[in-house]
């Protein structure tokens, strides 16, 4: 998504500055005018920013165990006797957002994760089985157990929500609408082009995964 923001924000005079940082920090630094976007919302994310026409991405969020774990999801229910792992912030589906909000005092029911580099936490626990259960994108996950060289240390227990992602912007930035507006002109274009395509296939994705 970045990746497709530099070049579709290129053809508008536009450089794109990419600061990694917490999702939380992130949605709060934006909501302070001190950034212009983020890149990866979800409406339920940030319901107040500026949101493209054209998403830039699409999201499949699953829920990954041990390998050892023969766990089966059969609805939000069937979390209750599970430790949840979440990242402070993110918004995963409707249904598991309200499961998380209604037990994120309770630790043995949802452990929120913050910082830089909570996936690599993520992965940690799961892999030290201290938790039981976390939801993430299935191609940010794919693309971490890649680089970690090991795409079988987890098991992947079920798919529970699809949707459009995007690059959403500040919802006090003077220039938000406009650049939001530029980024959906400058995406349309690269997808016409074909340059969508081969930006998604350095990462091993497509368009229509």
């Amino acid at each position: 998504m970045i990746d497709i923001a530099r070049e579709a924000f290129s053809l508008a005079g536009i450089d794109v500055e990419y600061v990694n940082m917490s999702w939380a920090r992130a949605l709060q630094q934006a909501r302070d005018g001190y950034i212009d976007a983020v890149v990866g919302a979800l409406p339920g994310d940030a319901p107040d920013f500026v949101f493209p026409d054209a998403a830039t991405g699409y999201s499949t969020i699953a829920l990954y165990t041990h390998p050892d774990n023969d766990w089966q999801y059969g609805g939000i229910e069937s979390l209750s006797e599970l430790t949840l792992l979440a990242i402070n912030g993110y918004a995963y589906s409707p249904v598991l957002n309200r499961y998380i909000e209604r037990h994120q005092d309770d630790p043995e029911r949802v452990w929120i994760l913050s910082g830089p580099a909570p996936l690599s936490r993520a992965i940690e626990l799961l892999h030290q089985q201290r938790s039981d259960v976390f939801p993430e994108d299935r191609y940010v996950m794919n693309w971490q157990l890649q680089q970690e060289g090991d795409t079988e240390s987890l098991r992947m227990a079920a798919v529970i929500h699809e949707s459009p992602i995007y690059v959403a912007f500040s919802p006090v930035g003077r220039d938000s609408t406009q650049l939001a507006t530029l980024l959906s002109e400058g995406a349309r274009a690269l997808q016409r082009s074909g340059r969508v395509s081969e930006i998604l296939a350095r990462y091993g994705v497509s368009w229509s995964d």
